[in-house]
């Protein structure tokens, strides 16, 4: 049995879960997988949403909706250090579950709790491997987010810096595994099955003019409400995910150019192609989902910026492959920028193919076989997901 540990606070870790399910099941892996959250586990009887009538990552997911990100430095330090109060219970927590599951590989693809979650593992004496599969493109700098030195646990790297991370804090290079990108969900390698400019003519959309995609996260931002009022002239695609309330406002905005408001749909990828650039929240996932799509991208950052992805602002320039803004006023500038060099920016883009989603499930394989245990693939296995 292979073990996918996950929780729902924001989108990712779900959806990278998600990811590694379906590619497995498209290559026909020989693998039993399950799925846990790992607050089903840690608070088995619901005490924390009896007394509060929320799940433990509402709370997080609310604050994000809202944009209420400012002093999360603060809170995940407080965060880091009641687990570390708690290290002992949890550990016993995880130590029940497997005791049960009896795992051949649990793979995280989780902050924070991989520390109890291996601590929990080993002591029912299992020697399953471990697999941390980052879903950031890098640690904190201090590390003990994503990075859990002393336990022999695997770690699952999408990018270089991360990997030099993993190595300065003392993992050795056989329990580092870099990939050349971020995981992204199977359809991000697909081609759309309908034209590009059918598609936006559907939309009321002109094929012919630049097309900006906004995307912050599963529950939108009020940040695209500023976009709209002041870049009305610039074509934009809206995904507001959840959101209801935003996406209304947004419809009931005067416009001078085509614009499509969109709620929740799990065809991200189908209206990215659609688009020439994306503006957005320096996430991993919208922003890797975004290239995978051909799209370079605009991250809107300043000191409310989440402390696990600030180093994603400073990737994205690196790389060459959008650019960063630190105020809603200095969005038209960049915006002008990026059209003014789009086919350098796309070029750049191009050249990053990102292959994670098949590397990863190959990097699992080996380490069950290493440890010894009959694993398999179909002859087809990397022709799945129509991978280019």
């Amino acid at each position: 049995m292979v073990e996918l540990m996950y929780f729902n606070a924001g989108g990712g870790h779900r959806a990278s879960a998600l990811a590694l399910e379906a590619i497995a099941l498209a290559q026909r892996r020989h693998w039993n997988i399950r799925l846990v959250n790992i607050f089903d586990v840690l608070d088995p009887r619901g005490h924390f949403h009896a007394l509060t009538g929320l799940h433990p990552e509402d709370l997080y997911n609310k604050r994000l909706a809202r944009g209420w990100t400012r002093g999360m430095a603060q809170e995940l330090r407080l965060l880091q250090q009641l687990i570390r109060l708690s290290q002992t219970r949890l550990a016993q927590r995880m130590q029940q579950h497997w005791q049960g599951t009896r795992p051949d590989l649990v793979v995280s693809l989780v902050p924070n709790f991989n520390r109890v979650m291996a601590t929990g593992l080993r002591a029912t004496g299992s020697t399953a491997p471990y697999v941390t599969v980052m879903t950031d493109l890098a640690d904190m700098d201090h590390g003990r987010f994503w990075i859990e030195p002393g336990l022999g646990i695997h770690l699952v790297c999408g990018t270089a810096y991360a990997a030099q991370q993993a190595s300065r804090l003392g993992l050795t290079p056989t329990h580092i595994h870099t990939t050349s990108g971020m995981l992204v969900r199977p359809e991000f390698y697909q081609t759309p099955t309908q034209p590009r400019e059918q598609a936006m003519l559907c939309l009321g959309l002109d094929p012919a003019r630049p097309t900006a995609l906004a995307l912050f996260g599963g529950h939108g931002g009020r940040a695209m409400l500023h976009i709209a009022r002041g870049m009305p002239q610039v074509q934009t695609i809206f995904l507001c995910g959840h959101n209801h309330k935003l996406a209304a406002q947004l419809q009931a905005m005067p416009q001078q150019a085509p614009r499509w408001v969109q709620g929740f749909t799990p065809h991200v990828a189908n209206f990215m192609h659609m688009a020439d650039f994306m503006i957005g929240k320096p996430g991993p996932g919208s922003i890797s989902e975004a290239l995978r799509c051909g799209l370079p991208v605009i991250v809107m950052h300043n000191g409310a910026t989440m402390p696990q992805e600030r180093y994603n602002v400073r990737w994205v320039q690196e790389q060459g492959v959008g650019l960063a803004c630190t105020s809603l006023r200095a969005l038209t500038a960049a915006v002008a920028q990026l059209q003014s060099q789009l086919p350098q920016y796309q070029a750049r883009v191009r050249a990053m193919n990102n292959r994670a989603l098949f590397e990863v499930p190959d990097i699992l394989e080996r380490l069950l076989q290493h440890n010894g245990k009959p694993t398999g693939v179909q002859a087809d296995a990397h022709s799945a997901c129509h991978s280019p």
